[in-house]
């Protein structure tokens, strides 16, 4: 093969922005990030009901009694008028009357008569009085951890309560009848069952809780987690169109080369579909040469790239395939070519490109290995050996793709891609993280490089971020026909 001096000059894409600002998720998305963390939710809900349960075992039994009073208006004389007229005085009284039952008025007669080793500040946070709207009746609760205790001090509240609203609030001065008079509707009982801790509610309480905190937690992750789960977080991730999606195989290490091996393969028909996307890409039927690169390291771009040109030769077009990660090369050893003399070679003029590319398989597949590492792969990369070798494989070639290092890492894609029809972004699901191609795609339009498009990789296809690859490449292809 002959080297010319000449140098590819494709349209640049112009200026736009990077990143696409996240879409507001839908029902399905929530359901799948509550599906997604069911194992922490079902924890954090198990885990609030034990403590709730723990509390409420531990917690000291509390018993609760009360005692029943009414406010009765009464007249010496009997006289109607002067009833009504204490009834409705008795009515307005009932409201002062309960903040005065927790009073130390009422409280310190009870403390000295049972003799209790209390201050009535201390008593009253165990004495609680109610009276419902526009009613004379008043209830006195009691709490204490004793059954009989506990009713023994309604019932001795009730009684200085009683005492004090009739022999001292409202005793005339003249020591004539009170016109008011506290009778007992019903006095405390001895309770036979704890009112706290309530065993049943403190296990609700706890597994709501239990279950808000596993919620919560599990919307702090998905916020924070910013990793590829499906092919809409690299369509939000750029602008750049997704061109094709790949399914995750755990065996992809032994065979690399899916569409060879396994053609029937659902991930060697993902390449199929890919092709056939990257074939609108090419200009008015012209030669193109794609740039195969990714955001980091271990994305599957160069597997991505050996399957491509597989699938472009299986259609009967010439194509070659080019090794150029001078760094890390891999493409020879998936193809099981001998790759000690390539591209760098070829680059340093040590050795023809026609002597150092190897045919494969049956059909127009040639591959030019990466060749020696050298130590100066950027400079290399970037010299006019290069931009000559590129030219002359354009003119030999219908389709050239070119595996090159990860962008972030170093400056070799980004040098290649500004000569080439575009750069292909190869991201992985559930490894790399939403800012990390649109990072790249920044350093790529930064040096005047088109991004063609994105390619998902390790899709999974099992649990709750499983892909539907297949319709996907279909709807991908249909857009890319109507453009």
């Amino acid at each position: 093969m002959r080297i010319v001096d000449s140098l590819v000059t494709d349209y640049l894409r112009t200026s736009a922005p990077a990143f696409v600002p996240q879409e507001t998720m839908d029902i399905h998305d929530y359901l799948r990030v509550l599906r997604r963390n069911v194992v922490l939710i079902v924890s954090a809900t198990l885990i609030g009901a034990a403590i709730g349960a723990l509390m409420a075992l531990n917690t000291a039994p509390r018993y609760q009694s009360s005692a029943q009073l009414i406010v009765v208006a009464q007249s010496p004389t009997g006289d109607s008028a002067e009833l009504n007229l204490g009834r409705t005085y008795a009515q307005q009284a009932v409201t002062s009357y309960v903040a005065l039952v927790s009073s130390a008025l009422v409280l310190q007669p009870v403390i000295d008569d049972l003799g209790l080793d209390l201050e009535p500040s201390q008593l009253a946070g165990r004495v609680q009085a109610t009276a419902e709207l526009n009613s004379l009746a008043i209830t006195v609760t009691v709490t204490d951890g004793n059954p009989s205790q506990a009713a023994r001090l309604a019932n001795a509240i009730a009684e200085s309560f009683s005492s004090v609203v009739v022999q001292q609030l409202e005793k005339h001065p003249d020591d004539s009848s009170s016109p008011i008079r506290i009778d007992t509707l019903q006095a405390a009982q001895v309770p036979t069952a704890p009112s706290a801790p309530n065993i049943r509610l403190s296990i609700i309480i706890g597994t709501l809780v239990g279950l808000a905190a596993g919620i919560g937690i599990a919307a702090l992750r998905t916020v924070l987690d910013t990793r590829i789960r499906s092919t809409k977080d690299i369509e939000r991730a750029t602008t750049a169109p997704l061109l094709g999606a790949i399914a995750l195989n755990p065996d992809a290490a032994k065979q690399p080369l899916i569409v060879a091996s396994n053609g029937k393969d659902p991930r060697a028909e993902g390449f199929r579909s890919l092709r056939t996307n990257v074939q609108f890409l090419a200009l008015g039927g012209e030669s193109s040469v794609f740039v195969v690169t990714s955001a980091g390291p271990g994305e599957g771009k160069s597997t991505t790239a050996a399957n491509l040109a597989i699938a472009f030769a299986e259609t009967g077009a010439r194509v070659a395939i080019v090794d150029g990660d001078l760094r890390l090369p891999r493409v020879a050893d998936y193809f099981g070519i001998e790759g000690g003399v390539g591209l760098s070679d070829v680059l340093a003029g040590r050795i023809a490109a026609s002597d150092a590319m190897q045919r494969w398989g049956r059909g127009a597949l040639f591959v030019l290995p990466a060749g020696t590492v050298p130590p100066n792969p950027a400079e290399l990369l970037g010299s006019a050996a290069m931009s000559s070798l590129m030219g002359e494989l354009k003119r030999a070639f219908d389709i050239v793709i070119i595996d090159a290092p990860p962008v972030l890492l170093v400056t070799d894609a980004a040098v290649l891609a500004t000569r080439a029809n575009g750069a292909l972004l190869v991201a992985a699901a559930g490894r790399t993280t939403v800012p990390r191609p649109t990072a790249a795609v920044e350093s790529l339009e930064k040096v005047d490089a088109k991004v063609l498009g994105a390619i998902v990789t390790m899709l999974p296809t099992t649990g709750v971020d499983k892909s539907a690859y297949g319709e996907h490449s279909y709807g991908a292809t249909h857009q890319q026909a109507t453009r």
